[in-house]
């Protein structure tokens, strides 16, 4: 017999959001996750709110919410809440009922700012990562490293002279000048760099994320974000290498790419206590001679060598995943601050959805 069709549901339904959610959904895990590394934030986040005055949104939500944003690749907040609004699995993940009204999407704006200045972002890394679970699957002693460009909220039309000189037409005709950091800088976001990512590759305005990976099951367990400049990807790898290095207590390795291969770089890591397990760059020069790589055969000789060269090539699945599905591949933050906690999350989010499937393995 054919079904009377009914355009209408009921006006009340007693199903839990839980019930909705299917008992194998990858969100099960993520989520169970997310609440034990948040229970341990309790009194950092306390600590960024007065005690008295009208409540605000709880920071626990929001946060789920910041994560989600970057599970799913969702372009905005102001997209995120007309989501979050309709979607019960959102609002299952987040923790707010079928009958609670979204937030306004400006509440993330100073709401964001809170977060990033109390390094909850950089909290919630470390608190994940000595979770009873998820420390055994961590390496304390082989890391890569490498870093990506993450192009800027910026135009191209912004990026003007300092001395406010320049055509009359906005900046709309730029071509045949002769454009600098030194002498130029953007409007809307000063803190962006125009950089070139090879010869004969076109010039962006971005910002350049670095990223450190342990090798054992290619988790990130460090990132931050610096201006696109040609020495940029040596200097933040010896700062993150070297609060491994003392995290570790004991001597580690690190495997980079051939970008890394100069002997002020490879000097300076072994001075901090770190084994360069960094490709040998021995590439023509255009003058037709070949480059002399700083790394020779009393690095390459060991089977380590070749171990780092082989999983170094994981760090790539960070970013790769975070400009695919996450939202790193051009940032919708202006200033490096903001950048560099997007980043974080978006660091944070890839192990998220890393570790479930490894425990399960």
């Amino acid at each position: 017999m054919r079904g009377r069709f009914t355009d209408q549901g009921g006006l009340f339904s007693y199903i839990a959001p839980d019930k909705r959610v299917p008992a194998n959904h990858p969100l099960r895990k993520v989520r169970e996750l997310v609440r034990d590394v948040l229970s341990d934030l309790n009194r950092s986040l306390g600590r960024l709110y007065a005690s008295e005055g009208r409540p605000s949104i709880p920071p626990e939500q929001l946060l789920s919410a910041l994560l989600l944003q970057v599970f799913y690749g969702i372009r905005s907040e102001r997209q995120l809440m007309e989501q979050l609004d309709y979607n019960l699995l959102y609002r299952w993940f987040v923790g707010l009922s079928p009958d609670d009204p979204v937030w306004d999407p400006t509440t993330f704006t100073k709401n964001r700012e809170r977060l990033q200045n109390g390094d909850v972002f950089t909290k919630f890394m470390t608190r994940l990562l000595n979770h009873p679970q998820v420390k055994p699957l961590l390496s304390d002693e082989h890391f890569s490293v490498d870093g990506t460009l993450i192009e800027a909220w910026a135009s191209q039309k912004s990026f003007r002279p300092k001395d406010g000189s320049g055509d009359d037409d906005d900046g709309a005709n730029f071509h045949g000048q002769k454009r600098k950091n030194d002498t130029h800088a953007n409007t809307s976001d000063p803190d962006s760099r125009l950089y070139r990512k090879a010869a004969g590759r076109e010039a962006k305005l971005c910002y350049m994320g670095h990223a450190t990976m342990e090798n054992r099951h290619g988790l990130a367990v460090a990132g931050r974000v610096t201006h696109a400049n040609g020495t940029a990807e040596r200097r933040a790898s010896e700062t993150m290498l070297k609060a491994r290095r003392k995290a570790a207590g004991r001597r580690i390795t690190a495997g980079e790419d051939k970008a890394y291969d100069t002997a002020d770089h490879v000097a300076n890591l072994r001075a901090i206590g770190v084994t360069p397990h960094v490709t040998q760059n021995q590439a023509a020069t255009k003058t037709g001679k070949n480059r002399n790589s700083a790394i020779d055969e009393r690095t390459t000789r060991h089977p380590g060598y070749g171990m780092s060269q082989s999983r170094r090539a994981m760090v790539e699945c960070i970013f790769g995943w975070g400009k695919q599905h996450g939202t790193m591949r051009k940032t919708k933050h202006r200033g490096i601050g903001r950048v560099a906690a997007d980043f974080l999350l978006n660091l944070i989010a890839y192990n998220m959805i890393r570790i479930p499937k490894l425990l399960a393995a």
